[in-house]
């Protein structure tokens, strides 16, 4: 397209533009914060910048100020550059409590979350973790790093369409409900009386040539069900010929 083709932004467009003050680092960095806090992978800074509105230079600023107040506030996590992005992090001088604190279970319960996408794994394994996240339509990466820290799962294989890892549970998962296979494994609803829809979607999943040809043998049996009474109706009507 020439120069002469592309349209011509409106005036009004233009005066908008011209108006709105291009924001400060300071002013940005409550944003930034949320941001990072939502972003499951390094966030960049041209991302940042489109969903802050601001220049890349100005959320370079401001992220150079997250640092610097984080690292000065004595707080027990920081603001590192990784994989190209800004993600938070835990400081290295915890890192030895922390583990012995997952180690140890940190709770001795599971959240709700947590006993659904497990509950969700030991059903359908192996399976990869897109296929949970679309089972309880939530990105489950977080939960899967706590089951995977208290070796209730475990990662082994790749998928063979797109080469994920498979998800599946572990010996410590069965002694932990007093199993030995996976073949003793109960009813979902009793663990978790509130995932009924849970319950119908991992049965729909888990089964779905099963329920095709069962879909397929009522449609046959209403078929020939039809076929019989038409050829009774024939049968039963009387001749009306002259």
């Amino acid at each position: 397209m020439s120069d002469e083709e592309r349209p011509v932004p409106a005036d009004d467009d233009r005066q908008d533009a011209e108006e709105r003050p291009v924001p400060t680092a300071e002013e940005i960095s409550g944003l930034l914060e949320a941001l990072l806090l939502m972003s499951e992978e390094p966030a960049d800074e041209t991302m940042l910048a489109e969903a802050a509105g601001a220049p890349v230079g100005i959320v370079r600023e401001a992220l150079d100020g997250l640092v610097r107040h984080y690292d000065e506030g004595g707080h027990g996590f920081e603001l590192r550059r990784v994989g190209g992005g800004w993600r938070y992090h835990t400081r290295p001088e915890h890192h030895d409590r922390i583990a012995a604190w997952v180690r140890a279970g940190g709770r001795n319960r599971l959240s709700q979350a947590a006993m659904e996408t497990l509950a969700v794994i030991a059903y359908l394994q192996p399976v990869p973790r897109s296929r949970v996240s679309a089972v309880r339509g939530v990105n489950v990466d977080g939960v899967v790093r706590t089951l995977l820290a208290r070796d209730l799962v475990d990662e082994q294989g790749a998928d063979a369409s797109t080469g994920a890892g498979l998800l599946v549970t572990t010996d410590h998962f069965l002694a932990r409900l007093g199993l030995d296979s996976l073949s003793g494994l109960p009813d979902i609803a009793p663990l978790l009386p509130d995932a009924s829809a849970l319950e119908a979607e991992l049965s729909r999943l888990a089964r779905p040539a099963e329920d095709a040809d069962a879909e397929a043998q009522d449609a046959d049996e209403t078929a020939g069900r039809r076929a019989d009474e038409n050829e009774g109706q024939e049968h039963d009507e009387p001749d009306q010929r002259p």
